[in-house]
C-alpha cells in the first residue's frame, strides 16, 4: 500500500571544497581511472553552488536541491535527477540528454540553449519502504507533475523529450527544437512558443490557451483535444501549402534541378534556371551536393530542406524561409539571403566570402538582416560578406568568428560578453 504521510529527508551540506572532490572522483569513474568513484550526491543540499561546466555524467543526485545554482555548461547526460529542485538555476547551454528529471522543479530556472533530447521529464513521486513493508511518500517541495512554469528555454533542444503531464504555464520555448516531443495533457497556458520546431510533436489534450505559437513549425504535429482558446498561430507553418505549388512549373521537380544544372554548367548556353521564387519547396527531391549556382529562390519555403555540400554561388534567396535547413560545407560565395529566416541551421564550415567575377572584380554574399538565431555557424567563413543587423542571438560558434564584422549585429549578452562588446 502507498502511504500520504509525509516523511522527512536529511539533507547533506555540502562545502565547495568538498563538492569539488566529489566531482573530481567523478571525473575519474568516468573516464575510467584508478580510484573513481561515481559521484552519489541523493538528497543533497547544493543550492546557490557556483558548478559551472562540471560534468556529473551519469550521477545519482536524485531529490537533491539544486536551487540557485550556477550550473552554466554543466554536464548531466544520463544523470538521475529524479525530483531535484532547479529553482531559480542557471542551467544555460547545460547537457542534460536522457537524464531523469521525473518530478523535477525547474520554475523560474534558465535553460537557454540547453540540451534535453530524450529527456524524461514527466510526473514522478519518491517513495520508501517503513519497517512493515509499506510505501511512505517523500515529499520534497511538491513531487509529482515536472514543473517548468515560468523557465526559460529560448533555443533549447527537446528533441524526443518525454513531458507528458508536465507544468510549463508562462515558461518560454522561442526558437526551441521540439521535434516529435511528447506532450500529452501537459499544462502550457501563457507560454511562449514563438518560432519552436513542433514537428511530429504530441500535445493531444494539452492546455495552450493564451500560449503564442507564431511562426511555429507544426508539420505533423499531433493536435487531438488540445485547448487552443486564445492561443496565437500567426504564420505557423503546418502540412498545408505555404507558397505557389510546384506543379505550377509546369515540369517535375527532379526534370526542373536537371535543366538548372545543366544551365550551370553551360554558363547558360544550356538549360534554364529554376526560378522558385515564392514556391513552397519543401518536396523538392533530396538536394545534398546538388548544383545550384544562381538558384533564385527568394520568398521561397524551404523548411528543413537538406543542402549539405550543395553549390550556391549566387543564388538568390533573400526572404526564403530556410529555418532547420542543413547547409554544412555548402559553397555560398556571393549568395543573397537578405532578410533570409535561418533559424537553428546548420551553417558549418560554410563559405560565405565574395564570389569572383571577370576582370578582378567580386560580389560579396549579402546577410543584411538574415536572421541566424541558435544557428550553427562553426568554421563558416563570412569575410567580406556583408551582415549589417544579423541576428546572431544563441548561435553556436568557434573561438575564432573568421571575418564576422559585429558592429551592427544582434547579439545575446552571452555573444556580447564573450566577446568583450559593451
Amino acid at each position: 500500500m502507498l502511504s500520504t504521510q509525509n516523511s522527512k529527508i536529511a539533507r547533506k551540506k555540502y562545502s565547495h571544497s568538498e563538492l569539488a572532490n566529489v566531482i573530481a572522483l567523478h571525473e575519474r569513474y568516468r573516464t575510467g581511472k584508478p580510484g573513481g568513484v561515481r559521484a552519489m550526491l541523493a538528497f543533497a543540499d547544493l543550492g546557490g553552488m557556483a558548478m559551472a561546466g562540471a560534468n556529473l555524467t551519469e550521477a545519482d543526485c536524485t531529490g537533491a536541491s539544486f536551487r540557485g545554482a550556477m550550473l552554466s555548461d554543466c554536464v548531466f547526460d544520463r544523470a538521475a535527477l529524479f525530483a531535484c529542485d532547479f529553482r531559480e538555476a542557471d542551467l544555460e547551454g547545460a547537457s542534460l540528454v536522457r537524464a531523469d528529471l521525473r518530478g523535477a522543479c525547474l520554475r523560474g530556472a534558465n535553460l537557454t540553449r540547453a540540451n534535453l533530447i530524450q529527456a524524461d521529464l514527466r510526473e514522478g513521486s519518491i517513495t520508501q519502504k517503513d519497517k512493515a513493508g509499506n510505501l511512505h511518500a517523500l515529499r520534497l517541495g511538491e513531487v509529482g507533475a515536472t514543473e517548468l512554469q515560468g523557465a526559460k528555454l529560448a533555443a533549447a533542444n527537446l528533441s524526443e523529450a518525454v513531458m507528458d503531464g508536465m507544468l510549463a504555464g508562462q515558461a518560454d520555448f522561442t526558437d526551441a527544437i521540439m521535434r516529435d516531443c511528447k506532450l500529452a495533457r501537459a499544462n502550457l497556458q501563457k507560454a511562449q512558443l514563438v518560432g519552436a520546431n513542433l514537428a511530429g510533436a504530441d500535445l493531444s489534450g494539452a492546455n495552450c490557451s493564451g500560449a503564442s505559437l507564431d511562426g511555429a513549425v507544426m508539420t505533423g504535429t499531433k493536435m487531438a483535444n488540445a485547448v487552443l482558446d486564445g492561443a496565437s498561430l500567426v504564420d505557423v507553418v503546418n502540412d498545408n501549402l505555404a507558397g505557389k505549388p510546384l506543379s505550377d512549373q509546369g515540369m517535375p521537380a527532379d526534370e526542373l534541378l536537371r535543366l538548372h544544372s545543366l544551365w550551370a554548367k553551360t554558363g547558360g548556353a544550356e538549360g534554364k534556371v529554376a526560378d522558385l521564387s515564392g514556391y513552397d519547396c519543401r518536396s523538392l527531391p533530396p538536394l545534398k551536393g546538388q548544383l545550384l549556382v544562381g538558384l533564385r529562390a527568394e520568398g521561397a519555403m524551404l523548411v528543413g530542406l537538406d543542402l549539405r555540400g550543395c553549390q550556391l554561388q549566387g543564388a538568390r534567396l533573400a526572404g526564403a524561409d530556410l529555418r532547420d535547413c542543413k547547409f554544412a560545407g555548402a559553397d555560398m560565395r556571393g549568395v543573397n539571403l537578405v532578410g533570409a529566416k535561418l533559424t537553428r541551421a546548420d551553417l558549418r564550415d560554410c563559405d560565405f566570402s565574395p564570389l569572383p567575377l571577370a576582370a578582378g572584380r567580386s560580389f560579396p554574399a549579402r546577410l543584411d538582416k538574415a536572421i541566424l538565431r541558435a544557428a550553427d555557424i562553426r568554421g563558416a567563413k563570412f569575410a567580406g560578406a556583408s551582415i549589417s543587423g544579423i541576428d546572431l542571438r544563441d548561435v553556436t560558434v568557434d573561438e575564432e568568428l573568421n571575418g564576422l564584422e559585429l558592429a551592427d549585429a544582434v547579439l545575446d549578452p552571452r555573444l556580447k560578453a564573450r566577446l568583450g562588446i559593451k
